[in-house]
């Protein structure tokens, strides 16, 4: 299997590096591991939802 950094993910995804590993680290990407203090993803993990509150403005 195939893995790419949280830098490439957030580069793959349009979000930052930071938040992938957020995201890693909240097991929200399936598959994802923390090999010393990197984080790798598999090439075909999916972003996951963003979760986050939004609100609305009308």
């Amino acid at each position: 299997m195939d893995y790419m950094s949280a830098k490439e993910a957030g580069l793959k995804w349009g979000i930052s590096k930071r938040r992938v590993q957020i995201l890693c680290a909240e097991d929200r990407i399936n598959g994802a591991s923390k090999v010393g203090m990197v984080w790798i993803i598999p090439q075909n993990a999916e972003k996951p939802e963003d979760e986050r509150l939004k609100i609305n403005s009308n």
